[in-house]
């Protein structure tokens, strides 16, 4: 028996309505057991957007907290001495910037900076592929990811500055040889990058910062295998490719949330199991556990968990560290055959894949093959699902219940303060006009000056914290500095070869198209800063493969941008993604807009996580159908819109 080892990390990821309510909430945790911080920023933050600007409405601490400058981050971080702390910040095309805001405030409490502790996650290359929430194009991110590192490596030694996020790539449906192949790719650009930014005395403790954040889904025996192979292919490639000789350096570090995609909506208690057996995929093996682990709650699926989900799911965690006897022995499963072979085959797979995408010049040249393939996958999924093939229980199988205690009156679900945004612009407000306006244009000048010479953007940056620079205007000057960008869908206009159950939809759909003088066109959108497009690109996937004419731009459109391509393209149909919780808003805006350029008459169909009276207050609005995550056959809503359309075209 070995000596007992110290637990991981216990974390809870979570930020909410203002920074104040954000820090009330991190204090509790922590007095709960919780022993390091995981930040949930909003969409605008991520985005580089501040909480007043058009595209940020309706959005503003809804999926996380609003930081929008130096006064909000110290709010965050009240009474939290961040020299004691280890925080994770899940954030990546503003990495830079919240990094910046966090140093500014460690320094305002006194903190040896050189001591900082902690995480930002600053991966954007899986932002084009899976979250959405990219500011500038692939190359000048990059950049900005290696500015990070190399800035942490002279100046926060314990921070590490990057965290291959492999837990969106499994969200969006990628395959564990196409998780471990796209993120140990990731990880190969931004080494190749940052050779160049630090001495080669310094490079191998640079890859030793590295970490990684992964995903564990309830396929239990391949995800424990998934992460052996990590720890294997990592090693390798330290070894071959960067001639790392120190064990050290060429330790794979990682933290993890289990499986959110997986959650279900339908008898919604039994995602406690769920999360409970894939939380013991990384933890059961000693070769590969994680360094810190932090569990969704229950009932993810339905909305915002409250404190007591929270503290549920981190029980959880307690419970096994220290009631179990797990943390007593070696590694349970080494010399194993059934393990052996499957780590084998799945580091075969993932060797292939990386293969690829080295031949295509590497992961920021094959972003387009990457998106692709992650869209595939995501579809032979859900049609797996759809044609009972996988079982999920409770959803396409034993979906006979009784209804959940745990889910019924008032309460049951967390709801945002309604008046957070209003609170926040009014602070927004005070603090832009309470400011040194010259020593923010200065500061604001010389963060372009850094981004167009190819400076390091860390000093800059931090410069404009202190000087009182809002998110949106750093973001805003970035976008001037690089340009706009627009990430691939992974959705072609060619349709697969999926045959089955499509048959009757197509002869449905060529009725229809036929009757109508033209092909049924089903516009797509995605309004607001909601980057997780997988639902969009299924339905447009699937309906494309049914003979609709699609026509889907991507994420983060105005109301006013979607109505306006209804028009060009005379759509037939509009149908909008909305998962961040910002559905009403949007959705009453875009409404509106449609009355105000003559689409009354067009059917507006939503999807997301909506609860039952948010949807009812939609339908009441107009929106012809809604649907939620537990409407997971894709076929009945493709009928479901042919039926919509043509009942609308005979009626008029």
């Amino acid at each position: 028996m070995a000596t007992k080892e110290t637990p991981w990390l216990f974390r809870t990821y979570a930020g909410h309505s203002t920074a104040a309510a954000s820090n009330a909430l991190y204090r509790s945790n922590l007095a709960k057991g919780q022993t390091g911080l995981s930040v949930a920023f909003d969409l605008p933050t991520q985005t580089g957007y501040d909480s007043d600007h058009e595209l940020a409405r309706g959005e503003v601490g809804k999926v996380g907290v609003p930081v929008n400058h130096l006064g909000d981050m110290r709010a965050l971080f009240r009474d939290i001495p961040l020299e004691q702390m280890n925080t994770s910040m899940t954030i990546n095309a503003t990495a830079p910037w919240l990094l910046a805001l966090y140093i500014a405030v460690a320094e305002e409490q006194g903190a040896k900076v050189a001591a900082l502790q902690g995480t930002v996650q600053n991966d954007i290359i899986k932002e084009y592929l899976s979250r959405g929430t990219y500011i500038a194009p692939p190359a000048p991110s990059l950049r900005m990811i290696t500015d990070v590192a190399a800035y942490t490596q002279k100046h926060l030694p314990k921070w590490n500055p990057m965290n291959v996020c492999s837990y969106h790539l499994q969200e969006a449906g990628a395959t564990p040889e196409q998780e471990l192949a796209f993120a140990l790719a990731t990880a190969c650009a931004v080494l190749d990058d940052l050779k160049g930014k630090v001495s080669a005395a310094d490079f191998p403790n640079m890859v030793g910062r590295i970490s990684f954040f992964v995903n564990a889904g309830i396929r239990f025996v391949t995800e424990l295998c998934k992460m052996r192979a990590f720890v294997d292919l990592w090693d390798e490639l330290c070894e071959t490719r960067y001639g790392i000789t120190e064990a050290k350096y060429r330790r794979f570090r990682y933290g993890v949330q289990v499986n959110s995609l997986g959650l279900t909506e339908q008898q919604p208690e039994n995602n406690v199991y769920r999360i409970l057996i894939e939380m013991l995929a990384v933890t059961l093996s000693k070769k590969a556990r994680a360094r810190a682990v932090q569990l969704p709650a229950w009932n993810e699926a339905l909305g915002l968990p409250r404190p007591w989900d929270q503290q549920w799911s981190l029980r959880m965690q307690q419970i096994l560290a220290y009631e179990t006897d797990l943390l007593e022995y070696d590694d349970l499963f080494d010399g194993n055959p059934a393990i052996d072979r499957k780590v084998a085959a799945l580091k075969d797979g993932a060797r292939a894949e990386l293969a690829q995408i080295d031949a295509m010049g590497g992961a920021v040249a094959a972003i387009d093959y990457m998106k692709g393939r992650l869209v595939e996958a995501n579809a032979e999924r859900i049609a797996k699902i759809e044609s009972k093939e996988t079982t999920v229980v409770g959803v396409n199988a034993w979906v006979e219940t009784t209804q959940s205690p745990l889910t019924s009156g008032d309460g049951a679900i967390m709801t945002s303060d309604p008046h957070a945004e209003a609170d926040q612009i009014d602070r927004l407000t005070t603090w832009r006009a309470a400011r040194d306006k010259a020593a923010v244009q200065t500061a604001l000048t010389a963060l372009r000056e850094a981004a167009k010479s190819g400076q390091n953007i860390m000093p800059a940056s931090i410069a404009a914290a202190k000087a009182g620079v809002t998110t949106g205007e750093w973001g805003q000057m970035l976008r001037s500095a690089f340009g706009e960008y627009r990430a691939p869908t992974g959705v072609s206009r060619n349709p697969s070869n999926r045959t089955e159950g499509l048959e009757p939809i197509r002869e449905a759909v060529q009725t229809l198209s036929a009757k109508l003088g033209r092909p049924l066109k089903f516009l797509v959108g995605k309004p607001g800063l909601d980057g997780h497009s997988n639902g969009a690109e299924q339905i447009a996937a699937r309906a494309r493969d049914c003979g609709m004419d699609i026509h889907y731009e991507g994420i983060r459109l105005t109301p006013i941008e979607i109505v306006t391509a209804a028009v060009a393209q005379n759509a037939h149909v509009i149908g909008l993604s909305i998962l961040s919780g910002s559905h009403l808003p949007l959705i009453r805006d875009t409404l509106a807009q449609m009355r105000e350029a003559g689409l009354s008459q067009t059917p507006l169909i939503v999807g997301g996580i909506i609860p039952e009276d948010d949807a009812q207050a939609l339908r009441a609005m107009g929106v012809a159908a809604v649907y939620t995550p537990k409407d997971f056959e894709l076929n009945r809503i493709m009928m479901d819109i042919v039926t919509l359309v043509d009942t609308r075209a005979t009626a008029a």
